[in-house]
């Protein structure tokens, strides 16, 4: 970057696993950036304050300023950078293990995240409702003496928008889960991870795919986070507990943790 003005800024909210994606890939790029953090709990959520609908209208983090232009999305802004600033490079060359790579991170943002209930269909009519392909039993989400008409409408739209990052905005939903909360969170997790241990089976080197870090494994550890905040017991994920320990050992993963960010409580730093 020629001057302090031309540095990206990104928005970011310290325990969001997008902006954590974001950040090890900057950090692994070696781009300096400055960062603007958006407060996802406070005074309502930032992200919903008419300064930011400007930056990103969709209200989610991250968002990266960068090159005259805004991109949201943390897959996005990777492939971004991938193409901008390919060393090192995060997509491998050949197109097999590139593929992989992409699968494995899209099935950790798109399919793992327990918390990511953008678009819920809660209607009377069906058995259960749904949440982006997952399946989730009536019992843990609705109160067994509601009728069917209360159940319809149980959740505003408020309390069922999501961040980018898997984490819910308004933790209502949760709070209404009472002590369901936490087994709902662990079966979403633990569903998805038994099917990313015999992905990685196959894939795996030192790291998701191989023995270079790539776009997976910068999906890999922020979700990992999340099943250890979760209480997700990681013993049957022997090949995702070895990547996730190897790849903490970096730098670039260390700077960017959510213990280290700018916005960390005082009493979550490390």
């Amino acid at each position: 970057m020629s001057s302090a003005a031309a540095k990206p800024i990104l928005y970011s909210y310290f325990r969001s696993s997008c902006s954590w994606r974001v950040r090890i890939a900057l950090a692994l790029k070696g781009i300096a950036y400055d960062q603007i953090p958006v407060n996802l709990m406070k005074d309502g959520g930032q992200q919903f304050s008419a300064e930011f609908k400007a930056v990103n209208p969709m209200q989610q983090v991250p968002a990266l300023k960068i090159d005259g232009i805004t991109i949201t999305q943390s897959l996005a802004i990777i492939q971004y950078l991938e193409d901008t600033c390919p060393n090192p490079r995060l997509l491998p060359q050949d197109p097999k293990k590139r593929a992989q790579v992409r699968m494995i991170s899209d099935h950790i943002a798109s399919g793992i995240q327990p918390l990511q209930c953008r678009v819920y269909t809660v209607s009377g009519r069906g058995s259960e409702p749904k949440n982006l392909g997952i399946r989730i039993p009536w019992q843990l989400l609705l109160q067994k003496n509601r009728s069917r008409r209360e159940q319809s409408t149980w959740f505003s739209k408020k309390e069922i928008r999501a961040d980018s990052a898997g984490q819910v905005q308004n933790l209502s939903i949760l709070n209404k889960m009472g002590e369901r909360k936490m087994e709902w969170a662990q079966q979403c997790i633990t569903s998805g991870f038994q099917a990313l241990e015999q992905i990685l089976q196959h894939t795996a080197g030192r790291y998701c795919v191989g023995d270079e870090v790539s776009m997976a494994d910068l999906c890999l550890v922020p979700q990992v986070g999340n099943a250890e905040r979760y209480g997700v017991n990681l013993g049957p994920y022997p090949t995702i507990t070895r990547i996730n320990k190897a790849l903490l050992e970096l730098e670039a993963f260390k700077v960017s943790h959510p213990s280290r960010q700018p916005d960390t409580p005082a009493e979550l730093r490390s």
